[in-house]
């Protein structure tokens, strides 16, 4: 499966500017923008990049996700999955070709993530 991948863009000069204000290469700044590293100076150097212009940027598998206005969310999946969260009472019902296949519960936003590896995996 395709990760989401996060990284912070500035422009050059930026980045330069953190190379010389940070007292470290050229790497070590690529290294924080993309998360390859979280250390402490890495995360000093994105808190600066992002006081400096830069933009968190998520780089993530495509798939439709439909707000609507009955209460619902729907992402939609290239594999025929669609999985439908109901904004009011907490739940999600992943349905493939129209035929419900799991139901949950109590969803937290920090559960999303893992109802969409499971939706992605259906074939």
């Amino acid at each position: 499966m395709n990760e989401v991948k996060k990284f912070v863009t500035v422009s050059k000069e930026k980045r330069e500017w953190l190379v010389k204000a940070f007292q470290v290469s050229g790497v070590m700044v690529w290294k924080a923008l993309t998360f390859e590293s979280n250390s402490p100076l890495a995360q000093r150097i994105r808190k600066a990049a992002m006081n400096h212009g830069g933009i968190l940027m998520v780089c993530a598998p495509e798939f439709s996700t439909m707000h609507d206005s009955d209460g619902y969310m729907r992402q939609y999946f290239p594999n025929g999955v669609m999985v439908e969260f109901h904004k009011k009472n907490n739940t999600a019902a992943v349905m493939h070709k129209g035929r419900v296949i799991k139901i949950y519960d109590h969803v937290l936003v920090s559960d999303i993530s893992a109802i969409q590896e499971y939706a992605k995996s259906l074939r």
